[in-house]
């Protein structure tokens, strides 16, 4: 997928130094409009993925989201009934706002005979996560969550 490999190209490497944080560059639309176009201009790809990531969907849910270098992102683990029905329902959409005004910007930026591919996580993914508050090879926290606690599972996952 041209959204990751994009990450090994130089001019990526230098908007990431740049950013400061993985989170800043999402988060900053000059940047995310930046990432997003760099493939397009090296390989006149007829498509742009946007630079995103699914972690913004918990963000924006009120949880805290944090990058550990060399290990990966971080959340506080749903990993009780309790926990999980005591997430929010409700996407804050203004904490999204940075996202939205990247894709607008990208949208002026290309050309209107390329296409332009949203980014997101499927629920389960995004859910493995919220679960295990990391990523996991066998997504196992988040299956047992679902197959102990069906009901707090399920309330969590309607978001």
């Amino acid at each position: 997928m041209m959204r990751q490999a994009g990450r090994y190209l130089p001019e990526y490497r230098q908007s990431r130094a740049k950013a400061g944080s993985f989170f800043d560059l999402c988060f900053t639309p000059e940047y995310a409009t930046e990432v997003t176009l760099q493939p397009i201009r090296r390989f006149n790809f007829d498509a742009a993925i946007n630079f995103s990531d699914i972690l913004v969907i918990p963000y924006a849910l009120g949880r805290e989201v944090r990058f550990e270098v060399g290990e990966g992102p971080r959340l506080d683990p749903l990993d009780t009934p309790e926990k999980a029905r005591a997430l929010s329902t409700q996407v804050d959409f203004v904490k999204l706002e940075p996202i939205y005004e990247a894709l607008r910007r990208v949208r002026r930026e290309l050309d209107p005979t390329t296409a332009l591919i949203g980014f997101c996580g499927a629920p389960w993914t995004v859910a493995t996560y919220m679960v295990a508050g990391q990523g996991t090879l066998d997504q196992a926290p988040a299956r047992m969550m679902a197959y102990q606690h069906p009901d707090a599972f399920a309330a969590s996952s309607t978001c």
